[in-house]
């Protein structure tokens, strides 16, 4: 292949790799295709095109391709991949089986022992998920991205306090990261703590503003701390120039102890002011 033809194929995967990021999965699928066509065992090619077809729920056809690599030499990124496809392709017992010989490796691929926990945890095995996790961790210890992953597993099995322990770990450990806060602040919800959980709610908000499922959150700790007029503004706030988030919002107020209920829809859109008015 010419220089000029390895460049357009380097312009081509970008294209691809952005189109994935945006999750436009037929443009990305398509132009991995085309790589493919001519340079079949293209690996950067062959992932996006794998991520492509399983972003649209057509794993069965990543996973010829994927089991066709994986046989070239060991591959932990691609192996993972292939399991996943495998489990979404109604092949559970083999992914969760390519998963577990992924996961056995070493040196580590934790990925691997993520996607192996999550499929785990989504069978409703949730011991052997906290299992998988708490070998990685013991792996590497101070990984936060593993912390976050046991805590929110432990959440599941309804251990909050272990919950809360490592996701005040994984916290001091990565004080910007707003995926952490907000299950930190879910847990310290659960618990009743309700302001501890308002304020981490809004350290949040501080480095997510858009991040509405959040403010919805925030919005449930004061209506139940009995701020009112707080919940109902970051309500508001929500479903501002979003009228498909009224549903959400209108159920945050009806479930709250201190909030309210509304019979019609064209209520609670005239009180949160999703309908262009806002009730004083």
């Amino acid at each position: 292949m010419s220089k000029a033809q390895n460049r357009l194929q380097a312009q081509a995967l970008q294209e691809a790799i952005h189109a994935l990021r945006a999750r436009q999965f037929a443009r990305a699928e398509q132009i991995a295709a085309s790589i493919l066509r001519t340079a079949r065992t293209d690996r950067a090619a062959l992932l996006v095109h794998s991520h492509a077809l399983l972003g649209q729920q057509r794993a069965g056809e990543a996973v010829a391709a994927l089991e066709k690599a994986a046989l070239r030499g060991p591959d932990p990124e691609l192996e993972t991949l292939l399991g996943a496809a495998l489990c979404e392709s109604r092949r559970a017992a083999d992914g969760i089986a390519q998963l577990r010989k992924t996961a056995a490796r070493r040196p580590p691929f934790f990925p691997a022992f993520q996607e192996l926990a999550g499929r785990l945890a989504k069978s409703g095995d949730l011991r052997e998920a906290i299992a998988v996790i708490e070998e990685a961790q013991a792996l590497s210890p101070d990984s936060v991205d593993l912390k976050l992953d046991l805590a929110r597993l432990c959440l599941q099995a309804n251990e909050r306090a272990r919950a809360r322990d490592n996701l005040v770990a994984a916290r001091e450990a990565a004080p910007g990261r707003p995926d952490i806060l907000v299950e930190l602040a879910w847990v310290h919800f659960l618990d009743g703590d309700y302001a501890e959980a308002a304020g981490t709610y809004r350290h949040a908000l501080g480095l997510r503003p858009e991040d509405t499922q959040t403010r919805a959150n925030l919005a449930m700790c004061l209506a139940e701390m009995g701020d009112r007029d707080g919940a109902q503004a970051a309500l508001r706030t929500v479903v501002r120039g979003r009228p498909h988030l009224l549903t959400r919002a209108a159920y945050t107020l009806a479930v709250t102890s201190h909030g309210r209920f509304f019979f019609r829809p064209s209520a609670a859109a005239k009180f949160l002011g999703a309908d262009g008015t806002l009730k004083p």
